[in-house]
């Protein structure tokens, strides 16, 4: 099985397995307990990972860069605006030239399609740190975050409110890859990208799993196990903000009242950063059902995961 990851992409969960999530979740799992021994690995010994970032990063950068460094390989952090990308170099010729220098490239993107075609002429693995259509890496650690707290992933009820983005785009891919009951409730015109929505729902029946898009956040988080959201105003989308907030305020807010809707056991969680009073309350991030810190954390060692694994 390891020997089938190496050398993959990770542009979008979507084309990996349950065996191979499994396989990264396990892997994760072990460098995790690693590190609090403090034992530093050696996957990247000699290898050298390239950070391309077209936008700002707190979690993404430092847990890649200190994953990479922890694995003994050695971190580039490349902004876009650096690089001959900004002076209209061909994406493909910058592909061909990074592959000659580096062992891996790591990419926060503005498009996905500039993603694909990096990794379409790049002969080492590509993974996608960001675009905004997928977000894989944010969702293996919210499938570790969640198998940890809750022992099990297969059957779970995940309830995502708010926006139909990127991390929504991942999270219904690898619930249902992974056979979570997944239902996304967003305000009209707000819906997850149909696209993903069919490929989604093509997994939940191929895994017995189960996708639901609603307007309904109050059914929706009736007997959920996981509650999730995200902002409301991603990065680009300031000019949309009161006509956002004025969709989404008040019925998609996670707040204490939709909280004690779900299941008693409910974990809540959010991808970070939070927007508070906004998308979630002060009083549930900071609440006792609230995982979001290690939901954080798990970002840096499903990143070694990949790393480890991929190149």
């Amino acid at each position: 099985m390891t020997m089938e990851l190496k050398g993959r992409h990770l542009l979008s969960l979507k084309d990996y397995t349950r065996e191979e999530i499994q396989l990264l979740l396990d892997t994760a799992a072990d460098l995790k307990r690693q590190r609090y021994r403090n034992e530093l690995g050696t996957s990247l010994l000699g290898k050298s990972v390239g950070l391309v970032f077209e936008r700002p990063s707190t979690r993404t950068r430092v847990s890649f860069e200190v994953a990479i460094n922890e694995l003994s390989g050695d971190a580039l952090f490349l902004s876009s605006q650096e690089l001959q990308l900004s002076r209209g170099e061909p994406i493909a010729d910058t592909s061909r030239v990074l592959s000659r220098y580096l062992h891996g490239i790591v990419i926060r993107a503005t498009n996905h399609d500039h993603v694909v075609e990096l990794a379409e002429y790049s002969t080492v693995p590509v993974i996608n740190a960001l675009t905004p259509m997928y977000h894989p890496c944010q969702a293996l650690a919210d499938l570790l975050t969640i198998r940890e707290k809750l022992h099990e992933l297969e059957g779970l009820k995940l309830v995502y409110i708010g926006d139909g983005n990127n991390v929504s785009h991942s999270l219904m891919l690898g619930g249902a890859i992974m056979g979570l009951e997944i239902t996304i409730a967003t305000p009209s015109g707000y819906e997850p990208n149909p696209e993903v929505t069919q490929i989604a729902r093509a997994h939940a029946e191929a895994n017995m799993a189960s996708l639901e898009i609603t307007n309904d956040p109050k059914a929706a988080v009736e007997d959920a196990d996981v509650l999730y959201t995200d902002v409301f105003v991603s990065m680009g989308q300031d000019k949309e903000r009161k006509k956002r907030l004025a969709a989404f305020l008040p019925d998609f807010q996670l707040n204490e009242s939709l909280v004690e809707l779900a299941a008693p056991h409910n974990i809540v969680m959010h991808c970070l950063p939070a927007h508070r009073d906004e998308e979630i309350t002060d009083g549930v991030i900071e609440g006792p059902h609230s995982v979001v810190w290690d939901q954080a954390e798990n970002r840096l060692h499903t990143e070694k995961a990949v790393l480890a694994l991929l190149l």
